[in-house]
């Protein structure tokens, strides 16, 4: 039977938008939960055949809003429990992926860094990049820059360039 794991509206230890408090909610929420999906995604990897991330709309006596989940459809897979027991516990920050935070809650309005979720996923692959050398600055950044240049290969061939432009500019 199919069920779901609610993973968050983005990493636990990072602010959000807040429904009911947060100027255009719908807009930064539906951000980083898509932010967030790609960030779990550098981490752990694209989810397998089986299961899927995707927001769920909830509803609140404020109004709606979205979370991420991983919707389990083949819990007898074992690539699907395996990808779901590492999964379950998200993410404490966006570092933890590579990530910036695509809101900042600095004041009384939010900061938007990046609208385009594929300029998210562009940042994340130039800041976990191999030096010149091939070498990443951290060990884990080749798993988390491996994942995003497998799971988003046309961002992946745009930080190529970019990165091709700035070192022979």
């Amino acid at each position: 039977m199919p069920y779901f794991i609610d993973l968050g509206a983005g990493p636990a230890e990072e602010d959000c938008a807040q429904l009911g408090q947060t100027p255009d909610f719908d807009t930064l929420n539906r951000l980083e939960i898509e932010a967030y999906k790609c960030a779990l995604i550098a981490r752990y990897g694209a989810p397998p055949p089986g299961c899927r991330l995707a927001g769920l709309s909830n509803r609140h006596d404020f109004g709606r809003y979205v979370s991420l989940v991983l919707h389990i459809e083949n819990e007898l897979d074992e690539a699907v429990a395996e990808y779901a027991e590492a999964i379950e516990e998200g993410l404490a920050t966006w570092m933890e992926a590579g990530f910036t935070a695509p809101v900042r809650y600095d004041g009384e309005c939010p900061i938007v860094e990046r609208r385009d979720p594929s300029e998210i996923i562009i940042g994340a692959l130039m800041t976990t990049r191999p030096g010149p050398d091939g070498h990443f600055p951290l060990p884990d950044f080749a798993l988390l820059h491996g994942n995003l240049a497998a799971a988003f290969p046309a961002e992946a061939a745009i930080a190529r360039t970019r990165l091709a432009a700035t070192t022979s500019a």
